[in-house]
């Protein structure tokens, strides 16, 4: 019991590595598409929307797969699988947040920006000073939900073969003849999803009290 909870262990650093590092791609990744969708560009705006149309419109899954394979069948290259479920998932969390920052920032009442340019803030500083702020708070919840989502999305990169916690339970569950790795590997998730939950009310409390 205790060698395959140490095994499942294992798989759940791979779903950890998997879930931090598309958080630091996909995060900052966001803001530039949620800008371009706002941009009074009207062709980068259509781009924009058009790429998240096709990113929010077809499965994680799928696009697991085409980032995974595809570069092979049109080019002849390969590379690793755990870097071309990083990339899918990046690119497909980027296109939420985007629409998650896009939302926060139009939220913001105009008044605000008119006020900032009477005291004489240039646009970087009424952004940054008066209008994140803002945009932080008002994105929290559904940030916190995304996050979540993230945590148990993990589980499909195991599509292109990544040994994450899910397919290590599955692994272990056929050599065991036993669906209790599978159970186990419910409460990794569950504790791991407490965490984030946990860290996102504890945001959402501090942003509150300093409002």
């Amino acid at each position: 019991m205790l060698k395959m909870i140490g095994i499942m262990a294992q798989g759940s650093l791979v779903s950890l590595e998997v879930f931090f590092l598309t958080l630091l791609f996909a995060l900052p990744l966001g803001l530039p598409i949620a800008a371009a969708r706002m941009s009074k560009f009207k062709p980068l705006a259509w781009l924009s929307n058009i790429f998240l149309l096709i990113i929010r419109g077809t499965p994680l899954m799928l696009q697991l797969i085409f980032v995974y394979f595809a570069p092979f069948h049109l080019f002849g290259v390969s590379y690793d699988r755990f870097v071309a479920a990083i990339i899918a998932m990046s690119v497909n969390y980027a296109a939420y947040f985007a629409e998650i920052y896009r939302g926060g920032i139009q939220a913001v009442p105009k008044g605000q920006y008119e006020a900032a340019k009477v005291l004489g803030y240039t646009k970087a500083q009424t952004f940054f000073r008066i209008v994140l702020p803002q945009v932080i708070k008002n994105i929290t919840p559904a940030m916190g939900n995304e996050v979540i989502t993230l945590v148990k999305d993990t589980s499909l990169v195991q599509v292109i073969g990544v040994a994450e916690l899910l397919r290590t339970a599955q692994t272990q569950s056929s050599r065991l003849f036993s669906t209790t790795p599978i159970f186990v590997a419910g409460i990794f998730y569950f504790v791991m999803n407490w965490a984030v939950s946990a860290f996102f009310n504890f945001l959402e409390k501090k942003l509150n009290y300093y409002k």
